[in-house]
């Protein structure tokens, strides 16, 4: 097999790698959009991806620096996911009205399918991504394990621990992600960051107003959690409930319904959701939830994100000093002039960061590495890979559009 790094080599995000047998089968490891394009900027496909030939992706979650590019692969390249992943996909591009033109082939966590000469055996693994997925390849003998995006302190740590003590054998490549290499970032588990939210709304006596990303599932339990630790409701928005109804099916994931956990609708999401006629779902949601204006006068857990502000607003909530603000997202998110960040701060209540990664730190990535004790590491999704310990035993970095044969 051969290996090329398209992307990646040295940036967090924008992933992607391919695959070749030397038969001529191709293989696309994700599809990601850079992290730091503008919103608007197209032609972002790494130049050498060759688009003329027949390939198959696979996306190993739903993150949009891993998947974000979809949209401008060759119509007859057919795409694969997780099951949950492909809904999470659909669900981000149908409300950016970007349909897919496509249907995700979809496969079993943990069960082994065929690509043309290839063997593909996905496995579920902790990230603050739902449904996240490492990705043994297997043909003529050679074997490449990606690990996609990983970390061991999440609410599935365990996944990461049972590969770790029983690793896929004989690893020839190793292509591992290396985000908080090089990063003085705190790293919790998302329990201590339960416990730590739990202790804020007891300290709290009046609302705890909530950033977090509607995607991090392993985000939303925490907070329910807690909610129903202190006694409090978790309030989420439209978009939000729709996550949760699209994989928690066959899960122990809260979900629209549950008790402690309300549907706040806003006339903005509504709208939006009625003008993609999907009524039906406004009026479920609306049945037994709640009104911006029931807000007030509450000790409820409040998403609060810079697109529910105007709403709220207009429906007189009111933030005050009784009240707290937590952004339970990566600090750089953290815009100084967010309309949440500015309304919260306008308004005297307490800005709280307490987050936890979603990526694995620095001493697990080296003990992942030992443990998995590949032929040669190719590293990927990082920033710091050059000044990366020399515990890394058979590193072997490429640059963009370089190739490796195994």
């Amino acid at each position: 097999m051969e290996l090329i790094l398209h992307r990646g080599a040295d940036e967090i995000g924008g992933t992607c790698i391919e695959v070749i047998h030397t038969s001529g089968a191709r293989l696309v490891l994700d599809a990601g959009r850079p992290l730091d394009a503008p919103s608007d900027a197209t032609g972002l496909l790494p130049l050498t991806l060759d688009l003329t030939r027949p390939a198959t992706v696979l996306i190993c979650h739903a993150h949009q620096d891993h998947w974000g590019l979809i949209h401008d692969l060759p119509g007859g390249w057919p795409l694969w996911a997780g099951a949950a992943s492909a809904r999470l996909i659909e669900i981000t591009c149908r409300f950016a009205r970007q349909p897919l033109a496509r249907p995700f082939l979809t496969w079993t966590q943990g069960q082994a399918f065929a690509v043309g000469p290839f063997r593909v055996t996905p496995i579920l693994t902790d990230h603050s991504a739902f449904d996240a997925s490492m990705l043994l390849i297997e043909a003529d003998d050679q074997r490449i394990l990606y690990s996609g995006d990983f970390r061991r302190h999440g609410r599935k740590g365990a996944l990461v621990e049972q590969i770790m003590a029983s690793p896929p054998r004989a690893i020839d490549v190793l292509i591992m992600e290396g985000t908080n290499l090089g990063i003085d970032k705190p790293v919790m588990t998302e329990a201590s960051l339960e416990n730590d939210v739990a202790d804020l709304m007891a300290a709290t006596p009046g609302r705890l107003f909530t950033a977090w990303s509607a995607q991090n599932v392993d985000r939303t339990v925490t907070l329910y959690r807690a909610a129903k630790r202190s006694g409090r409701t978790l309030v989420i928005d439209l978009y939000t409930a729709e996550v949760l109804e699209a994989i928690a099916e066959g899960t122990r994931l809260p979900r629209p319904g549950w008790d402690k956990l309300k549907v706040v609708v806003t006339r903005g999401l509504r709208n939006h959701y009625i003008a993609a006629d999907r009524g039906d779902f406004v009026a479920r949601m609306a049945n037994g939830g709640l009104s911006a204006k029931a807000l007030n006068g509450s000790r409820h857990v409040i998403m609060l994100r810079d697109g529910l502000v105007r709403d709220y607003r207009n429906k007189g909530v009111l933030l005050g000093p009784d009240d707290a603000f937590v952004w339970s997202m990566w600090r750089g998110y953290l815009a100084e002039d967010g309309l949440a960040h500015v309304w919260a701060k306008e308004s005297g209540v307490t800005v709280h960061h307490m987050h936890t990664s979603g990526h694995a730190s620095a001493a697990d990535l080296e003990a992942f590495a030992a443990a998995i004790a590949p032929r040669h590491i190719v590293p990927v999704h990082g920033q710091n890979w050059h000044t990366a310990h020399p515990s890394f035993k058979g590193l072997q970095p490429l640059a963009n559009g370089q190739t490796m044969i195994l």
